[in-house]
């Protein structure tokens, strides 16, 4: 069986089973974290469609992206999640989508759901089957341990990786994947950083003029915002492509969870990077 090794391992998080359970749980019950580690709901999820999480280290934004999954893990048990993410590398295809195989990280193996991918490519003129792309590219390996951390090896996902990130590509891989899942107990993650390298206040003025979009589920607004704004938001077409899917698929509803920065963390208020959480519900 095909398997994509982990390359941030013991960089972006930790590099042993142990030790990244830790750091994950340490994540949770960060000041900037929900403040205390979920317990798992056993039902099917429910209202919860999608959510933005961001993907660097997690001493970083760890702590942000816990409030995501501690939404999800209140909200029961997804059997498939599409996880996009944007393209860092340059390698690969415009749209890239892994159809087989397994992914690894030191909390073990998590399949790729061949049928939804299958699925989801055929839906879509602009999705191309592309390993390339997700060789060395970050913004959907650092979900998956969050997710083994949740539900171990009980779900499968989809992984889809965007160089092309304007608003009708985006639209149109939303749109695919949203068609695909219906029906599915799913979920979706839009994997995305906010503004990049400006001062505290700067980032905080820009990233909640596009946050502002993102809970109106405006993806136009969004786009727009993010264009005219020089937002520097690596991953806004996932985030364009996770609220169309998510209306399509019921959406009434987008809260921000929890905004802070590198900052924050740091201590550091010169150049940051923001990061966000937000829920998509029914």
């Amino acid at each position: 069986m095909k398997v994509r090794r982990p390359i941030r391992a013991g960089e972006f998080y930790a590099g042993t089973a142990g030790s990244l359970k830790a750091q994950i749980e340490k994540c949770f019950t960060n000041r900037l974290g929900p403040g205390k580690i979920p317990h798992v709901a056993e039902n099917s999820l429910q209202s919860l469609v999608g959510f933005v999480a961001p993907h660097a280290g997690y001493v970083y934004s760890g702590p942000v992206a816990a409030h995501s999954y501690y939404t999800l893990a209140l909200s029961g048990k997804p059997e498939v999640i599409a996880v996009f993410g944007p393209n860092h590398t340059g390698q690969g295809s415009g749209i890239s989508i892994m159809s087989e195989g397994i992914w690894r990280t030191p909390l073990g193996d998590v399949e790729i759901d061949t049928d939804t991918a299958c699925k989801i490519m055929h839906g879509s003129d602009i999705i191309d089957l592309d390993d390339s792309a997700h060789a060395f590219e970050h913004s959907i390996e650092v979900q998956i341990p969050f997710l083994q951390y949740l539900y171990g090896a009980s779900f499968k996902f989809v992984p889809i990786c965007f160089m092309m990130q304007d608003l009708e590509s985006s639209r149109e891989v939303g749109q695919a994947t949203a068609t695909a899942l219906n029906g599915k107990s799913a979920l979706i993650i839009a994997s995305s950083d906010m503004t990049h390298y400006e001062p505290q206040k700067i980032a905080e003025n820009k990233d909640r003029l596009a946050l502002v979009a993102v809970e109106k589920m405006d993806e136009e607004r969004f786009y727009s915002t993010v264009e005219d704004h020089g937002i520097t938001a690596c991953g806004y077409g996932p985030i364009i492509a996770l609220i169309t899917a998510a209306k399509m698929l019921g959406a009434k509803n987008a809260k921000l969870l929890k905004y802070a920065t590198s900052g924050d963390v740091t201590g550091d208020f010169s150049a940051v990077v923001g990061y966000a959480s937000v829920a998509f519900s029914k």
